[in-house]
């Protein structure tokens, strides 16, 4: 892979080389190629590469999963390699799977505990910015998914980004069932909150899914910064630098 300079970009393929944009890399350009699409689907030869592939398709259709169950938290809280990030993180989760063959591994049999601690925003990580002890916890039997903050003081315990004046916390109960593509989510968010050196009140945030729950459960806590200007609240840098990430996993 190599970047395309100068002022003229192209795209498209000329002479073996094909010419495209990334979001996040800019103009790049490569060497067109490869091996035949049949071969690979019937040779023999392939086998691996064909297990691998299915693997590898069954991750992104795990990771698009999580990032849909999770689009009203994530809409303010995600770099732009999150989704690449997550996908090798799902891979993970898969291979982890001891009970099916090679090639059927899924998400469903694998460790899904293995996201616990995923960050979704590498600019602005939870565990850098959130200092406050909270107590994250996933009850199956009542469905019931919590977090506990006790009180605390924001300027001390929260590392906010230039321009802060104010903040929220939000956290994300879901229940996904990888197989059937469906899932459950529940949200909860404070009020905006001044960024101070005022003692809060405790935080408790219940997120209700189903009861009695067979499929992976997860929590997922973070935080959105915000800039008062004129009684107005205006997002902080579009949300550049909000933290979010699983604090809590069960994958039964």
């Amino acid at each position: 892979m190599a970047r395309q300079m100068g002022l003229i970009k192209l795209k498209g393929t000329i002479g073996g080389m094909t010419f495209y944009k990334t979001s996040t890399d800019g103009h790049l350009v490569r060497e067109k190629g490869g091996i035949d699409k049949n071969r690979i689907l019937s040779d023999p030869a392939f086998q691996r590469t064909r297990e691998n592939g299915s693997e590898f398709g069954r991750a992104g259709k795990a990771g698009k999963m999580l990032r849909t169950t999770l689009r009203a938290l994530l809409l303010n809280s995600a770099d732009g390699r999150m989704t690449s990030r997550l996908h090798k993180a799902m891979v993970k989760v898969i291979q982890a799977d001891v009970t099916n063959e090679r090639g059927l591994r899924n998400v469903i049999d694998g460790e899904a505990e293995l996201l616990l601690g995923f960050e979704f925003n590498i600019k602005g990580k939870l565990g850098t910015t959130l200092f406050a002890p909270y107590v994250a916890a996933i009850d199956r039997v009542t469905g019931e998914i919590t977090v506990d903050i006790a009180p605390f003081i924001p300027t001390n315990m929260i590392t906010a980004p230039s321009g802060t004046t104010h903040y929220k916390i939000i956290s994300s109960g879901a229940e996904i069932d990888f197989e059937n593509e469906v899932f459950t989510v529940a949200t909860s968010e404070t009020a905006i909150l001044p960024w101070d050196a005022a003692l809060t009140v405790a935080v408790a945030q219940t997120n209700q899914v189903t009861a009695a729950s067979t499929k992976p459960l997860f929590l997922a806590l973070g935080i959105e910064f915000f800039q008062e200007v004129n009684g107005s609240m205006y997002s902080l840098k579009n949300g550049a630098f909000n933290p979010l990430s699983l604090v809590k996993v069960s994958g039964l």
